[in-house]
This record gives structure tokens, C-alpha cells and sequence, in this order.
């Protein structure tokens, strides 16, 4: 039997670098995908037990997925697991986002998950039919945000609730075609990885203006969110193999948050207005109002 193989956008650092060490441990072919060239190279050389495909790829760029592809159907054929995880952060009041930080943040978390299922889900599907032993998964990266809606964080919010609909649509598509190629959607919560500094990578056609002060504000909050975080990307990408093995689509980093889920579910079902995220640490909230209110 042929070696499997992984195909891991967000390969250079952070959940995408600690799945790559789990795919290797199990002998799997690694296609990693980066777009920061030296963060690539450095996770790509820890690898050499194993073979490795490594490319520089901007995955909102429809040409440069489309050849990363076309690489890997020729190197490796179709892959057995594809990690749809490259992700960027951005925050500040939802409508003092400039048009660049739509373009941006949209082509890399919404565009690039678009453009990883377009684009290998026929090639997995097409294995499927042509081998009964076959069997693929699709793991996309949404976000504790993408069934939220955290304030002052909106176009982030935006891209992350998109990613779940099109991953569970994703899910409910391939149910009635095969029953050998599964998708699972990854939400996690603060966990430490470079996404707050995620800007290093903002090309330049996308340059951000000044910050305003809601956005430094957010960044502030986000910094010290993410590097409180208790859990590691290494136990965010082990849940990410148990959802594979045991074919779970939700994979939840902190199911604890999974409480404002429900009230915000219920405010939905209920037709009340959106309960205030901060009702449990009205300080936190208060203090947000207060710094952003202030002159």
C-alpha cells in the first residue's frame, strides 16, 4: 500500500506545524504550505525521515493554489488529509475596517479554505471511486469565533463563521456522494501561536493604514488572550487526529466556551436580542466601553 499523504496550509508555525510533526509520526508524505519563506524552510528541514513538498503559496491567490495542486497530484497523487488551517487575525470596531483588511483577511481564512476544497476534494473523490480501501478527511480551521460573534473583532468574526457554514455544508455534500472522504471543522479558542502577529505576513498590496484606537485596543486584548492560553497547538493538533480517527466534525479546543454558543442559540431561537458576551465579567466589558468612549 502506497504512503499516505498530508497536505497542511499554515505549515510554518502554530497548529499547522505541530500537525505536520503528527502526520510524520505516522509515516505520512507532507506537503507544506506556507506563506513565510523562512518559517517554512525551518519546519520543512525538521523532517527527513519522511518525504516532503514544500511551497511558498499565498493561499488567497486562486494560481498559486491551483499549482500547488497540480504538485501534488503529480508528486504524490491524491492526498489522504487536508489541513485547510493558514489563518490571519484582525480586529477593531467592524466598521472602522479599511476595504484592505476585508481583502486580506477574507482571501486568506475564507478564500483559501475555498480554494484547498475546490481543489482537492474532486482529486479525493475521484481516489475514492477508483479505490475501495481509500479513505480521505478535510479539516478546515474556523474559530470559537466563527460560532460567536465577539465585539470588536468583526471581519475576523466574519471569515471564521463562513469557514463553519462551508465546512459544514462541506460535511452534508460528501454524505451523499461517497462514504470514504469526511470533513471536520477546527474551533478552537485562544491557544498560543503566532495568529495575534499575523500582520508580519500582510502583503503588500493589502498595506495597512495607522492603526485606530479600536484595533490597538484589540490587538492588546489578543495578545494577551493568546499568550495566556493554557492549552498547546501540539494538543490542539492531537485533537485534530482523534477527530480524523474517529470521525468527529466538531473539534473544540475549549468546550467550556461552548456555553456562549448556547445562549446565543437561544437568543436566536427565542427572537431576543444578542445577550451582552460580557454578562459573566461585566469589568471586562465596562473597561472595553470606558477605553473606547474615552476622547
Amino acid at each position: 500500500m502506497s504512503k499516505k499523504t498530508a497536505v497542511i496550509t499554515g505549515a510554518g508555525s502554530g497548529f499547522g506545524l505541530e500537525t505536520a510533526r503528527l502526520a510524520a509520526g505516522r509515516g505520512m508524505n507532507l506537503v507544506l504550505v506556507d506563506v513565510q519563506a523562512d518559517a517554512l524552510e525551518k519546519a520543512a528541514a525538521e523532517f527527513t525521515s519522511v518525504e516532503v513538498l514544500s511551497r511558498v503559496v499565498d493561499v488567497a491567490k486562486a494560481d498559486q493554489m491551483e499549482a500547488l495542486a497540480a504538485a501534488v497530484q503529480q508528486r504524490f497523487g491524491a492526498p489522504h488529509f487536508v489541513f485547510n488551517n493558514a489563518g490571519v487575525g484582525s480586529g477593531g470596531l467592524i466598521w472602522e475596517n479599511a476595504l484592505s483588511d476585508w481583502e486580506w483577511v477574507l482571501g486568506v481564512n475564507l478564500m483559501g479554505v475555498v480554494h484547498g476544497v475546490r481543489l482537492f476534494t474532486p482529486m479525493m473523490l475521484a481516489a475514492a471511486k477508483a479505490d475501495p480501501g481509500y479513505s480521505g478527511h478535510i479539516v478546515n480551521t474556523a474559530s470559537m469565533a466563527g460560532m460567536l460573534n465577539p465585539p470588536n473583532m468583526g471581519v475576523y468574526n466574519v471569515s471564521k463563521h463562513a469557514v463553519v457554514s462551508l465546512t459544514e455544508t462541506l460535511y452534508q455534500d460528501l454524505s451523499l456522494v461517497t462514504d470514504q472522504v469526511h470533513a471536520s471543522v477546527l474551533c478552537p479558542f485562544f491557544v498560543p501561536t503566532g495568529i495575534n502577529q499575523s500582520h508580519r505576513n500582510r502583503p503588500g498590496e493589502f498595506a495597512a493604514g495607522k492603526p485606530t484606537k479600536s484595533q490597538l485596543i484589540s490587538q492588546a486584548q489578543t495578545d494577551k488572550a493568546v499568550s495566556s492560553g493554557k492549552l498547546t497547538a501540539a494538543d490542539v493538533a492531537a485533537m485534530v487526529f482523534d477527530a480524523i480517527d474517529h470521525d468527529k466534525f466538531y473539534i473544540f479546543s475549549h468546550p467550556q466556551a461552548l456555553a456562549g454558543v448556547q445562549t446565543r442559540l437561544e437568543d436566536v431561537m427565542l427572537q431576543r436580542n444578542p445577550t451582552d458576551p460580557f454578562a459573566d465579567k461585566p469589568e471586562i466589558g465596562a473597561g472595553l466601553r470606558a477605553k473606547l468612549r474615552a476622547d
